[in-house]
């Protein structure tokens, strides 16, 4: 059974419905304390539900049926106030700002486990877990490509697909900011569906291109520069073909 700590945060109010998404950060400090005092700060008005340490330790800040003021702006899946309808994990790591590093085992094991608890008490489908940038990739970044998304999936949390190399080369070069054509308009009508705000339609303009790169940081951490080459797209329909299935499954369940 999971241990907590407590750590009562003031930032929360009522949620309008019981929570169906979980939203991953990293805390983008120079210290778990440094974060974790900001969290429970009434004059930063920021919060989460739980932030986890790097040594695995779980700080309960938020009692999960209250809405949690961690994502701000954003979008997922047509859902606009996704505070309301999610849970929020702080995973402390400097971040890009203050030396992004990988996340020790203990830690993703610790997150791990915490999803497994969380989902649990939850109906939580698998993408609807989600990262900050996905939610808002304008303008965010965490918890970053180092984050082991890949790990997670195996534990059975969150959606992950690897493409066979005649899959990557059936679907030819490169897209990236300028393009136009069916090409655009169908990669652009992919990442609506997986969950992403842009609309359907249109060129391969900057929303395009951001939108990409969070896709990338997510799922094809590999390469993450906004260009949509043959894998990046692969991965995207292999992804939203996991999402149908799920999605299928849920109705017959």
């Amino acid at each position: 059974m999971l241990s907590f700590i407590p750590a009562p945060s003031p930032n929360f109010n009522e949620r309008r419905a019981p929570p169906d998404m979980l939203v991953l950060h990293y805390t983008g400090m120079e210290s778990g304390q440094a974060a974790l005092a900001r969290l429970c700060d009434p004059e930063a008005q920021v919060s989460a539900h739980y932030l986890v340490e790097e040594d695995g330790r779980i700080f309960h800040l938020v009692p999960e049926e209250r809405r949690a003021w961690h994502a701000g702006r954003g979008v997922w899946r047509g859902e606009t106030d996704c505070n309301a309808a999610s849970i929020g994990v702080e995973i402390v790591n400097p971040g890009h700002e203050f030396g992004y590093r990988a996340f020790p085992d203990a830690q993703v094991a610790a997150v791990i486990e915490l999803i497994g608890d969380i989902r649990e008490r939850w109906t939580i489908p698998d993408n609807r877990i989600i990262a900050h940038s996905d939610l808002a990739p304008e303008r965010k970044e965490d918890p970053g490509e180092l984050f082991p998304w890949k790990r997670l999936a195996e534990a059975g949390h969150g959606l992950w697909f690897e493409p066979a190399a005649e899959r990557i080369k059936a679907l030819g070069g490169l897209l990236q900011k300028g393009d136009e054509g069916i090409g655009v308009v169908v990669l652009r009508a992919g990442l609506h569906r997986l969950g992403y705000g842009l609309k359907p339609g249109g060129d391969y303009d900057a929303e395009t291109e951001t939108a990409v790169r969070a896709f990338q940081r997510h799922w094809r951490p590999g390469r993450i520069d906004g260009v949509a080459d043959g894998e990046t797209r692969a991965r995207l329909v292999g992804l939203l073909q996991l999402a149908s299935v799920e999605s299928v499954t849920g109705v017959l369940d």
